[in-house]
C-alpha cells in the first residue's frame, strides 16, 4: 500500500501542471518561438507590483478603534472614582492619579458631591470627542493636555482649576496611546487610486516583436504579452493531465517490475526506497524549475540504486527519472540532458560493481568532471554554432565548474547515506557484502573454532558456488557471502553433524529415533535463523539459510522411520522451505549436494563419470521442484554444471610424492 501511495503522488506531482498551473511561468523555458500578431500596449504586472510595494510603507487608511476607545475611557473613569474617593475621606497628602497643587486640592474639598458628579461627567464627554477625532500615541504630552484644556473651554475657564484638573487626568490617561488601526480595505483603494494617478506601467509591443525564443526563460514582460495575446492556458487540461499521469505511473510500474526481475525476492521497502527517490527527485524538479540541474538530480539517485539493487534497476531508475523531467532542460538543452545520462549510465555499470566505499569516492571527484569535460566539448563543437539556443544559452566556466562541484557534493552525500539506507531498507550493497564475508567477524570465527567441519565444508561449498555464479554471470559477492553464512544454525549442536565427528560416534545412532533426528536437521535452518535476527544479517543473506535446503526430503531418517511405520508421511522428513528464489540461492543448494558426492569420488574418475554423478543430484533437484522459483533456466544449469566440475578437477589436483632421505644414525 505505501509503494502504491508513492507511485500515485509521483504521477500527481508529475502532472500537477496541467491541472491546476497554468502550462507558461516566468522563469521557465519557453518550448517555442513567440512572435506578437499585433501591436498592443500590455500592463507590466511586475512593475506595477513593484509600484504597490513601493506605496505600502507610506500609504494606508487608519480609522478608530471603538474598543480601544472604550478601554480608555474606562480608565479614564477608574482615574475619576479614586479621586472621589480620596476627597470624600478628607485625605490631606493624598497622591491621586496625577500631581495636583494646593488651590486645586482646595476647590475639588469644597465642592459638594453633585458638583463633582458633573464635573466628570464634563470630562468624560470632552475625552470622548478627543477620541472620536483619533488618538496619535506620539503625540507631545502637553499638547495632549492642550487639546483636552481647549476641549473643556467651553464649560470651565482655561486657568479655573476644574479646567486644569481634566486635562491633566485626560493627558495621564491618554498619552503614549492611539485608538487608531489600519483599515485593509480602505488602503488597498487608496494605493490603487494613487496608482492610477500616476500611471499604469505599460510594455509596448509591435506587430512581428520576438516576445520569447525557444530555450531561453521566460522573462516577467515576456509572460505579460504571451497571457495578453492568448498563448499562455490557465484553464485545466483533464484529458492531458489523465495521459501525464497514467504515464508516469505506468512508469513507476515498469521500474518496480524490472527491479522485480533482477531481484526476485525484491522486499516492499526496496521497492518504496527507488520510488521515494523518484518522489524526492520529481518534487525537486517541480520546486526549482530549469533553475535544477540534471546532473545532481539524476546521477546521485542512479548511484544508489546501482549500489543497492544492481545495474539494470539502476538503468531503469535513470531512464524513468529523466522520461519524467518536468520542463525542458535550461543551458545547452537536450545537450545536458544526455551528458547527464551518460553520466548516470556510467554510475548505473560501475556502481554495481564497486567493492569499497574508497571506490565510490573517487566515482564521486572523476565524474562530474568528466561530466564538466563532456559539457565543454560539446558547447565548443560544431554542434552548438553561436546562433543556436546552445550557443545562445551556454553557461561560462564559473557555472560549468559550479554545477560539477555541486554534482560531486551530492554524490558525496549519496555515499555517505549508504550504510544509514542499508540498515532502515535492508540493502546490501557490495561494499557491504564484502565486510559480511570478512572471516574475522564474531559469527564466523565462531563457526570455524566451534565448527571447523561445517566450516571447511561451507568454504567447498563457496569455491563451487562461487564458480558457478560466475559462469552465468550471478551475483558472485552475494554466493560467497551468503554461503559462508547458510550453515550457521549447527552451532546449535555441531556434534549432530557428520563433518563435526571425529570420535566416530554418530548421536544419531544412539537416539535411534528419526523424528527427533529430523526436528534436530530442521533445526539448523531455525536456529541459524535466530543467530541471523541476532547479528542483524540483511535479508538477502539470512535468505540462504533456509533457501540452500528448501524443501528437501530427509531421505535417509524418512527410510528408518517407514521401518518402523509403514505409513509415515513424507511431509514430516521435508524441511520447511521455502525453496530457492533467486538464482543464487538455487546455485547453492546444488553446490551443497554436489559438494559431498564430489569430494567422495576417486582421484581416478573421469570428467565424464563426474560430470554425471553432478546431473544425477541436481535432476534429483529439479524433479523435486527444488528449483522452480530460482529463475534458473535449462542453459544455466548445464553452465553451472560444467563449473562444479572445473572446481572439483582443482579439488582432485594431488602432488607428486617426493622421497624423503632418512640419515644414516650410524654414519660410518
Amino acid at each position: 500500500m505505501g509503494i502504491i501511495f508513492a507511485c500515485l503522488i509521483v504521477a500527481l506531482i508529475s502532472s500537477w501542471d496541467l491541472l491546476g498551473e497554468p502550462n507558461l511561468r516566468p522563469g521557465t523555458i519557453a518550448p517555442f518561438d513567440a512572435i506578437a500578431p499585433t501591436k498592443a500596449l500590455v500592463e507590466d504586472t511586475k512593475a506595477l507590483q513593484q509600484k504597490r510595494s513601493d506605496l505600502v510603507p507610506r500609504t494606508f487608511v487608519q480609522v478608530i478603534d471603538s474598543e480601544r476607545s472604550q478601554e480608555l475611557l474606562e480608565l479614564l473613569d477608574e482615574k475619576l472614582k479614586v479621586i472621589k474617593v480620596l476627597v470624600k475621606n478628607n485625605e490631606t497628602n493624598w497622591i491621586g492619579p496625577v500631581n495636583l497643587s494646593k488651590k486645586e486640592k482646595d476647590w475639588l474639598k469644597k465642592n459638594n458631591e453633585l458638583s463633582n458628579r458633573v464635573w466628570a461627567e464634563n470630562i468624560k464627554d470632552s475625552a470622548s470627542r478627543m477620541l472620536s477625532q483619533g488618538l496619535v500615541n506620539t503625540l507631545a504630552n502637553d499638547q495632549l493636555e492642550l487639546a483636552a484644556s481647549i476641549q473643556l473651554e467651553p464649560i470651565y475657564k482655561i486657568e479655573s482649576a476644574a479646567n486644569k484638573i481634566g486635562s491633566k487626568l485626560i493627558r495621564s490617561t491618554f498619552s503614549g496611546t492611539s485608538n487608531l488601526k489600519t483599515d485593509p480595505v480602505r488602503s488597498k483603494r487608496l494605493i490603487e487610486e494613487l496608482v492610477t494617478k500616476q500611471g499604469i506601467p505599460t510594455i509596448k509591443v509591435n506587430k512581428g516583436d520576438l516576445i520569447a525564443r525557444k530555450g531561453e526563460a521566460i522573462s516577467s514582460q515576456a509572460f505579460d504579452v504571451l497571457n495578453h495575446f492568448g498563448m499562455i492556458s490557465w484553464q485545466p487540461r483533464p484529458v492531458a493531465w489523465f495521459w501525464r499521469f497514467i504515464e508516469t505511473l505506468a512508469s513507476c510500474i515498469i521500474l518496480l517490475l524490472i527491479m522485480r526481475r533482477e531481484r526476485p525476492c525484491l522486499q516492499a521497502r526496496h521497492g518504496l526506497l527507488a520510488i521515494g527517490l523518484l518522489l524526492v527527485t520529481q518534487a525537486g524538479k517541480v520546486w526549482f524549475g530549469a533553475a535544477v540541474s540534471p546532473l545532481a538530480v539524476i546521477v546521485p539517485p542512479t548511484l544508489l540504486i546501482s549500489q543497492g539493487f544492481g545495474t539494470s534497476s539502476a538503468l531503469a531508475w535513470m531512464a524513468v527519472g529523466s522520461f519524467l523531467w518536468p520542463v525542458p532542460v535550461s543551458g545547452i538543452g537536450e545537450g545536458r540532458m544526455l551528458v547527464a545520462c551518460t553520466a548516470a549510465a556510467i554510475a548505473a555499470f560501475q556502481g554495481a560493481r564497486m567493492r569499497s566505499r574508497a571506490q565510490l569516492i573517487q566515482m564521486a571527484i572523476l565524474l562530474p568532471f568528466g561530466a564538466l569535460f563532456s559539457e565543454w566539448i560539446l558547447l565548443r563543437s560544431q554542434l552548438a554554432p553561436a546562433n543556436s539556443a546552445w550557443g545562445r544559452l551556454a553557461p561560462n566556466s564559473t557555472e560549468l565548474v559550479s554545477e560539477a562541484l555541486f554534482m560531486s557534493a551530492m554524490l558525496m552525500l549519496a555515499i555517505l547515506l549508504i550504510p544509514i539506507l542499508e540498515n532502515i531498507f535492508g540493502l546490501i550493497t557490495r561494499a557491504r557484502l564484502m565486510e559480511l564475508a570478512d572471516q574475522e567477524r564474531p559469527l564466523l570465527r565462531r563457526l570455524s573454532s566451534e565448527a571447523p567441519g561445517t566450516f571447511e565444508h561451507t568454504l567447498m561449498i563457496c569455491s563451487l558456488a562461487e564458480e558457478g555464479a560466475r559462469t552465468i554471470g550471478a551475483d558472485v559477492d552475494l554466493i560467497r557471502t551468503g554461503g559462508l553464512y547458510h550453515d550457521i544454525g549447527k552451532l546449535h549442536s555441531p556434534n549432530w553433524f557428520i563433518e563435526n565427528q571425529t570420535s566416530g560416534i554418530n548421536p544419531h545412532d544412539q537416539l535411534n529415533d528419526p523424528f527427533s533426528s529430523a526436528d534436530i536437521l530442521q533445526a539448523h535452518v531455525d536456529e541459524g535463523l535466530k543467530l541471523a535476527r541476532r547479528y542483524r544479517l540483511p535479508r538477502p543473506i539470512a535468505d540462504f539459510i533456509p533457501e540452500h535446503q528448501g524443501t528437501l526430503k530427509m531421505g535417509y531418517f524418512l527410510h528408518k522411520a517407514r521401518e518402523i511405520y509403514p505409513e509415515t508421511s513424507e511431509v514430516r522428513f521435508r524441511y520447511k522451505g521455502p525453496v530457492p528464489r533467486s538464482r543464487e540461492t538455487g546455485i547453492l543448494m546444488l553446490a551443497d549436494g554436489c559438494e559431498a558426492a564430489l569430494r567422495a569420488l576417486d582421484p581416478k574418475t573421469t570428467d565424464d563419470e563426474a560430470y554425471m554423478t553432478v546431473r544425477k543430484i541436481i535432476e534429483s533437484r529439479l524433479k523435486d521442484g527444488q528449483l522452480i522459483e530460482s529463475s534458473l533456466s535449462r542453459s544455466e544449469i548445464e553452465l553451472v554444471i560444467r563449473a562444479f566440475i572445473k572446481v572439483w578437477r582443482r579439488m582432485r589436483h594431488r602432488r607428486i610424492p617426493y622421497p624423503i632421505s632418512i640419515p644414516n644414525p650410524f654414519p660410518a
